[in-house]
């Protein structure tokens, strides 16, 4: 989502107070303009769940956390759950609402380890090697103005400061990093549903102001219409036919069927994470139901043995630009009545692959080349389709750049996520 700003450029903060992100959303729109992020520094007891008896949570976040910390972990609390540690939104539990069913009525010190050593690794000691701790800015938005960015880095800068940061990111978003993360420095076309857009002027901001390269991220692109390399499809065949490999498109008539299959798929696919939690039934099954409006189940694809077990799979999903184009952020009735008329007569011409996952002992055997052979025998006879975006790559993933490139992907733009060290 993109929000409305003023003539003069404003810069939202990033506050770290939940680990989903619709909630956040919401929470964003009555932050104010130009404040820091609120994410605070893990002590090394909190990281490796050295935590002495204490009953309440309140005593353990001040046993562990310094004044300025402890300060912001309340707030944190209150504003999720007003310190109820059975609260629940949702898929949402426990003190800080995080999306996982295994913080239901978990005790309280579960819970303190569970958050923080999340909250340290994806945004602070161990994220990307981070060895400060480093809070962040966002949905940043200004004119052609230096003077005016500055000046919009610069209160940000102060209120991470004055929370104990030593470092800023940016521009980041209020979740994960799959959506509005990083500033787009090349490839200024229409944007994917997601994806953020900005200026070019924007990068002479972050950059006079002092901003260096933490990682850059890269999207490629396979055009539909060529479709995969020959060589490639030919291989595809191959291992399907060798194998004996079964690939079926999602059925939303057996919806549980496939949740399930995509959760054993993702839990072993990125079991080797650092902090990595595991996916429940519940959370897939509320998602799949979310992207309905919007999903072709055609365009998901499962990959299984010849004895049935799912190994991997591919969640492609037609651009959603496409379908709230001329809508201007409304949602209300008309604009309701104006997305199910798009729904029904727009020919999408984009789609982005959103994940795909292979269980460790099931990578290298060109699944994933099988199940893009698979959409492509699907999407060229619509003959609608054109281009496939497929989900940005950090530079330090050598092995999925070579995988893009072996289904013929090409460069299509690129994001850079910034870091500014106190």
């Amino acid at each position: 989502m993109i929000y409305p700003l003023d003539k003069r450029g404003t810069l939202q903060a990033r506050a770290h107070q939940r680990a989903h992100r619709e909630p956040l959303r919401r929470l964003a729109r009555g932050v104010a303009v130009a404040i820091g992020i609120t994410l605070c520094f893990i002590p090394e007891t909190a990281s490796n769940g050295s935590i002495r008896p204490i009953q309440s949570l309140k005593q353990l976040a001040d046993y562990h956390l310094p004044d300025n910390q402890f300060k912001c972990h309340n707030e944190i609390v209150f504003r999720e759950s007003t310190w109820r540690a059975n609260a629940r939104n949702g898929p949402h539990y426990g003190y800080y609402q995080i999306r996982n069913a295994l913080l239901k009525d978990a005790p309280n010190d579960y819970q303190f380890i569970f958050y923080w050593k999340y909250v340290s690794h994806r945004y602070g000691l161990d994220s990307y090697n981070d060895e400060v701790p480093t809070g962040g800015c966002g949905f940043f938005e200004c004119i052609n103005d230096q003077a005016a960015a500055i000046a919009l880095f610069d209160q940000a800068k102060n209120w991470l400061i004055e929370h104990g940061m030593k470092a800023m990111m940016g521009p980041i978003n209020f979740g994960e990093t799959d959506m509005w993360w990083g500033l787009l420095v090349d490839g200024f076309s229409n944007p994917y549903y997601g994806m953020n857009y900005n200026p070019s002027y924007y990068q002479q901001f972050f950059v006079e102001y002092g901003f260096n390269v933490k990682y850059e991220q890269i999207s490629n692109k396979i055009d539909v219409v060529k479709g995969m390399p020959e060589k490639v499809f030919k291989i595809a065949k191959w291992v399907e036919k060798k194998n004996g490999y079964i690939f079926k498109p999602l059925d939303p008539k057996h919806i549980s069927k496939f949740a399930a299959d995509f959760k054993e798929i993702y839990n072993d696919a990125w079991k080797d994470f650092e902090n990595f939690t595991q996916v429940t039934d519940a959370t897939i099954i509320e998602t799949l139901e979310k992207i309905k409006p919007v999903m072709d189940p055609n365009l998901i694809w499962f990959s299984y043995t010849a004895s049935g077990e799912p190994v991997a799979f591919v969640m492609i999903l037609p651009d959603t630009n496409e379908l709230i184009k001329g809508l201007n952020g409304k949602l209300d009735l008309i604009g309701k009545l104006k997305f199910l008329w798009n729904k029904f007569t727009v020919k999408h011409k984009k789609m982005r692959a959103v994940i795909m996952g292979t269980k460790e002992s099931y990578r290298n055997q060109g699944l994933e080349s099988c199940m893009f052979m698979k959409l492509q025998e699907y999407v060229q006879p619509l003959g609608h389709y054109e281009e496939l975006e497929l989900s940005w790559v950090g530079d330090f993933n050598s092995k999925m750049l070579a995988l893009h490139q072996a289904v013929g992907a090409t460069y299509a733009k690129k994001h850079t996520t910034y870091i500014l060290k106190f």
